[in-house]
């Protein structure tokens, strides 16, 4: 059957590329795509990349995967979106959209009649994610942002949903796939798991880095995940899995509640418990600091290396193997 996305269409065994416009509101955005209709039945794919500004690796790695995948080496669909949210891409460099200063993996699965970044959270669902057999959206450690490679996803209460989040989060042979107990919040993945879409988080890479060995990393995981949901063969020339993916989950999130400069003390891979000290927020003016605790015990997976913080900055999250 056809694969059609708006006015883009791609036949069985045909590739088509370009992009259509969303409707912000205020502004329009160019979002492009990459329509790959399998030459045999399958399922349906969705990757988006770029929904967060400052993440390269998601943006080269589907951009190639783009063009390495051809409709002869699929079975069933594959929808890539390699820049999923362009005001935030091209304008900001950050998770938050210079349109409306708003972070759009809050606000999934987002609002027609809302502001800019709720309609494009809109505007992502009712074109790509909805109606998917499975949807992985692809991030990496931004500019200012120490993080451990590892796949996210979401516990529903849906037996039959949980074990295919599960079964795809480790498919990707990352260390660690950790998930969250409940498909609440504005995440793309657990609004995603509300629709009944199975769906990960992919984080590949720290500190926009946008170093080709990374990209190969994210490239590898890519394809493991689409053998494993059917659509390609087992590839050739993938790095071995170095160690066998483990359950965590996560403990607990550090913001900050002040505005000021942040000096870590506990870092990235550190192991951290309840109620230490992992840093503190110095005020610039008159050099008062603000102590940071670990609301929780575990392994640090990502820790804030920008120098200036505000109100709500996530600071670090923790999080520790699931037993």
């Amino acid at each position: 059957m056809n694969l059609t996305i708006g006015p883009l269409s791609a036949e069985p065994g045909q590739k088509t590329r370009g992009s259509l416009t969303a409707d912000l509101g205020s502004t329009t955005v160019d979002v492009p795509l990459i329509l790959i209709n399998g030459s045999r039945p399958g399922p349906r794919v969705v990757l988006t990349g770029g929904v967060h500004g400052g993440e390269f690796i998601p943006l080269d790695a589907t951009a190639r995967l783009a063009g390495l995948l051809e409709p002869d080496d699929v079975a069933g669909q594959v929808v890539i979106c390699p820049v999923a949210n362009p005001a935030a891409v091209y304008g900001g460099r950050l998770n938050i959209s210079p349109l409306d200063g708003i972070n759009i993996n809050r606000v999934f699965p987002g609002d027609p009649g809302g502001g800019p970044t709720e309609r494009m959270a809109a505007w992502l669902f009712e074109h790509l994610i909805d109606g998917a057999d499975a949807y992985a959206d692809l991030h990496s450690g931004g500019i200012d942002q120490y993080l451990l490679d590892f796949v996210g996803y979401r516990l529903t209460g849906d037996d039959a949903l949980d074990a295919k989040n599960r079964a795809m989060a480790r498919a990707v042979g990352y260390e660690r796939a950790i998930f969250g107990t409940s498909p609440d919040g504005g995440n793309s993945h657990a609004a995603a798991n509300r629709r009944g879409v199975p769906a990960i988080l992919i984080e590949t890479g720290q500190l926009g880095d946008r170093e080709p060995a990374t990209v190969r990393r994210l490239l590898d995981g890519l394809y493991r995940l689409l053998h494993h949901l059917g659509v390609v063969e087992a590839p050739q020339n993938l790095a071995p899995v170095t160690a066998q993916p483990r359950d965590w989950i996560w403990t607990g999130e550090v913001e900050s509640e002040v505005t000021g400069l942040w000096y870590p003390d506990a870092v990235t891979g550190d192991e951290v418990t309840e109620g230490q000290t992992i840093g503190r927020v110095v005020d610039p003016v008159d050099g008062a600091e603000h102590k940071i605790t670990a609301v929780s015990s575990g392994t640090v997976i990502y820790h804030m290396n920008g120098l200036s913080v505000r109100p709500g900055t996530h600071l670090a999250a923790i999080a520790t193997p699931h037993h």
